[in-house]
């Protein structure tokens, strides 16, 4: 196999395939990336058995051939070299690495490309367009509220699902707070709602280009996403994902509106004293909105911030984390925050409404 290319388009392809490989153990496949060249195409592949990734670039001066090597390394080397041509020369079990203008060269060992398990494939027929600012949109509304708790596998995922009114929905939760977003998409077939696991909608949300289309596929063990020269492909977490619709709140009391980012910013300075706890207390009064946290031995912080609100005074006590991540996804300049109770699950939602929001369940009241 010999090939020649652009250090820096195939730079970037293989840092694709190293955010998919798990593995950092040189002597294994599964720490491998593949190349193959195929009528002046180089086809690049790598997997950590759960998630696949498959791409193609041009090449020249090239000889037919396929092999696996180690993925760090090998990206190590390109990124260590100068912009322009490189090539690539393989030679029994390993492959030699040439920058054109540099009189350097890199030898790395090979395992043969049949090594690699199979990338699932699934037939063209299956895959429907989804408008890549929409579905990008969606994973970075949800992807933060995945669980982590491996006990509950079900919930280690996002949750995407076509609802009746033709609506695709994602939704995600950790049992203290949880993310939807629907969007409505055109001639999106009907499928089983799946658990998506968050690798490959972090690798998408990493890699894809907010314009054009992304198109999706399911079949009963799997998800793949087509988009530009690249396919991701991924398994799908097996169980029944909770009923969601059952703890989201129908009608909330209460509501106070206040600036986004003004709300970003003064979390972060009350954060200066938000230790273990990660408890952030709010003060909600017809007369504004005062945050605060707890004392500490060395002092508390406290912060006046104007809001619109109706009722009577109340304390809620948030978690810091679980306010700060909608915080910064969330894309109007407004945010409502609903409650009927302190003790009882919050709401935030942009304002005015849009197509997402997240529910936060309060901490515990000393």
């Amino acid at each position: 196999m010999r090939f020649v290319c652009d250090r820096d388009t195939f730079a970037k392809e293989i840092a694709i395939a190293q955010d998919i490989i798990a593995s950092k153990n040189a002597l294994s496949v599964m720490s491998n990336v593949y190349l193959e060249v195929l009528d002046s195409r180089l086809y690049i592949k790598a997997t950590d058995a759960k998630v696949g990734f498959e791409t193609e670039i041009p090449i020249s001066e090239s000889e037919p051939g396929s092999l696996t090597v180690f993925c760090d390394k090998l990206l190590a080397i390109t990124n260590s070299i100068p912009e322009g041509d490189m090539s690539f020369e393989q030679h029994e079990s390993s492959i030699e690495i040439r920058p054109r203008s540099k009189n350097v060269r890199f030898q790395l060992k090979t395992i043969a490309g049949d090594k690699l398990p199979e990338i699932p494939r699934i037939d063209e027929k299956f895959y429907f367009p989804l408008r890549a600012h929409d579905l990008r949109a969606m994973i970075s509304q949800t992807l933060f509220s995945v669980s982590n708790d491996e006990t509950r596998f079900f919930m280690n995922g996002v949750f995407m699902e076509k609802l009746p009114d033709g609506e695709l929905a994602m939704v995600a939760t950790d049992g203290r707070r949880l993310a939807f977003i629907s969007t409505q998409e055109a001639d999106i077939p009907d499928f089983q709602g799946a658990i998506i696991p968050p690798k490959v909608l972090s690798v998408l949300l990493k890699r894809a280009s907010d314009e054009g289309q992304i198109f999706m596929a399911f079949n009963d063990k799997n998800v793949f996403f087509r988009f530009g020269s690249y396919l991701l492909t991924s398994y799908l977490i097996e169980g029944k994902f909770p009923n969601y619709q059952k703890v989201i709140p129908k009608d909330h009391r209460f509501k106070f509106v206040v600036g986004r980012d003004e709300l970003l910013a003064a979390l972060r300075r009350v954060s200066l004293f938000v230790e273990k706890s990660n408890k952030v207390i709010f003060n909600v009064s017809s007369r504004g909105l005062v945050l605060e946290s707890e004392q500490t031995e060395l002092g508390a912080a406290r912060e006046e911030l104007a809001c619109d609100y109706e009722g009577d005074d109340v304390v809620i006590l948030l978690s810091l984390r679980h306010l700060e991540d909608p915080l910064k996804v969330m894309d109007s300049e407004k945010l409502a925050i609903e409650f009927s109770d302190p003790s009882r699950a919050v709401t935030l939602r942009p304002e005015p409404a849009s197509n997402y929001f997240h529910i936060i369940m309060p901490m515990q009241q000393p």
